[in-house]
């Protein structure tokens, strides 16, 4: 048995030493403690920004739907003849890319990478591919073409329009949030376990407020039972987030590169290429639909004199059109093709990891599981709040909240399994960058925590008095941990 922190001093001053889960759920239930506290806000600002992106396709669809959609008549221009409508836009500029109109209702966009242009944004010239009337020009970023309403909430989920700063907030929301939905997951179900002989325990592990009276419980029960729910959803967008940030994306795609599971990529370059001959970019993009490049394409220009023309299929739903073909501009023929069916599991894994947390991989249904994901963490970081508000020690203090599990965990542990804890620890830290050093800060901020309450204890007054407030301390630690386990 764990000795209780309310237990003699000669008890608490050599505690058993054990290990198993016995011994680490205590450790668990403080590192969710503090990261549930210090850490939840930056998943809470992730989740909302989130959910507000999830919808944002269908918004830009809306909002500009001038630009993008137009009515059919006669025949479609060619489509050199809409790309020189659209340079004469932006005189004294160079296209870099046109995106053909696929539909009979879509326009076509020429894209341009301006000096100016911030790093993936291009400004694109929208044309009526019948008419040729230009029907606006605005920025766009990335290769989802985002135009500037979905931009703004894309940057708002990524850095909060704070730059490379704000990057930090969603990396480190990413970097946290398996962790922290892991050990709920253990606690909760750990907790269930031990109320097995009862009747209905799936009902209360799964249910939430099942089986549970009014109060701190049922506030338990609500943040268990939807955190379990939510669990494969959160180590999803946990894993796919933390592949666009600074540090642990970094690590990631080291990894990749090392172990050659990165993306292919066409041929760059041409050799015995004639300097100066163009054979037209109607002529590549026919090419391009015979080597079976069909729906939504982008038709990147040559970078140079010796560089082929290079077709993207840009159609991220399912099944997943990515394949690319590099088309020589002076003969107009393909001469390299990469397929998505050619592609590394791993590289494939990921184009539907990333396409998947943008909610375009299955279209509404996606969205509509990425929404009830993003509303369920919500409701499980408030009620967590709630807890901790309902666990306050003094309950007739207003700003009184709860005090985290008793110390000492950690030193329970048999030396075994304190090194596996630090190895697992420093792994993962290194790995995830941002995890280990804030992992560091809650150990510094609790180290110092330890030491005040020690320097404010000591040395120990003596008498009848001091005894009595001993005792008191010790019935309002006990009540605490009490509480915590109901």
């Amino acid at each position: 048995m764990e000795p209780r922190p309310d237990a003699p001093a000669p008890d608490r001053a050599r505690p058993a030493r054990r290990g198993g889960w016995a011994a680490l759920r205590p450790l668990i239930l403080r590192l969710h403690f503090y990261a549930g506290v210090f850490v939840a806000p930056f998943i809470l600002v992730a989740a909302v920004t989130g959910l507000l992106y999830v919808w944002t396709p269908q918004l830009e669809q809306a909002v500009h739907a001038e630009q993008l959609h137009v009515e059919p008549e006669g025949e479609r221009l060619p489509l050199h003849e809409q790309v020189r409508i659209a340079r004469a836009e932006l005189p004294g500029t160079e296209p870099d890319a046109v995106r053909p109109a696929t539909g009979e209702h879509d326009s076509t966009r020429v894209l341009f990478e301006l000096p100016e242009s911030a790093a993936s944004h291009r400004m694109t010239v929208f044309v009526d591919p019948y008419g040729g009337e230009v029907l606006g020009v605005m920025d766009t970023y990335g290769t989802s073409g985002a135009l500037p309403v979905r931009t703004w909430v894309d940057t708002l989920h990524r850095n909060l329009h704070l730059g490379d700063a704000g990057r930090l907030y969603s990396e480190l929301a990413a970097s946290w949030t398996w962790a922290v939905a892991l050990g709920g997951a253990a606690l909760w179900v750990s907790a269930a376990l031990r109320r097995r002989r009862g009747r209905g325990g799936a009902r209360r592990l799964l249910v939430p407020g099942a089986g549970t009276s009014p109060g701190r419980s049922r506030s338990v029960s609500v943040h268990g039972a939807i955190g379990l729910w939510l669990l494969a959803g959160l180590l999803f967008l946990s894993a796919t987030g933390m592949t666009w940030s600074q540090y642990a994306g970094a690590n990631i795609a080291d990894l990749r590169e090392r172990l050659a599971w990165t993306t292919p990529a066409v041929s760059a370059e041409i050799p015995n290429a004639t300097p100066g001959v163009d054979a037209g970019v109607d002529t590549v993009l026919a090419s391009a639909r015979e080597a079976g490049l069909d729906g939504r394409v982008e038709v990147a220009f040559p970078e140079g004199p010796a560089a082929p023309y290079t077709v993207t299929q840009i159609d991220r739903s399912w099944p997943t059109s990515v394949d690319a073909a590099a088309v020589a501009a002076d003969t107009g023929e393909v001469v390299d093709v990469v397929r998505f069916s050619d592609y590394p599991l791993v590289a494939k894994l990921s184009r539907w990891g990333i396409d998947a947390h943008m909610g375009v991989l299955f279209g509404v249904p996606n969205q509509l599981v990425l929404t009830a994901v993003a509303v369920g963490l919500i409701v499980v970081v408030v009620w967590g709040y709630r807890m901790w508000w309902q666990r306050r020690p003094t309950r007739d203090r207003a700003l009184g909240v709860g005090r985290p599990y008793p110390r000492g965990a950690f030193r329970s542990l048999s030396w075994p399994w304190k090194a596996a804890v630090v190895a697992v620890l420093a792994l993962t830290g290194w790995a995830v960058p941002l995890l280990g050093v804030s992992l560091l800060a809650f150990l510094a901020v609790d180290a110092l925590l330890g030491w005040r309450e020690r320097r404010r204890r000591s040395p120990a007054p003596s008498g009848p008095a001091a005894e009595e407030n001993r005792g008191a301390g010790k019935a309002e630690e006990a009540s605490a941990v009490d509480s915590d386990a109901r």
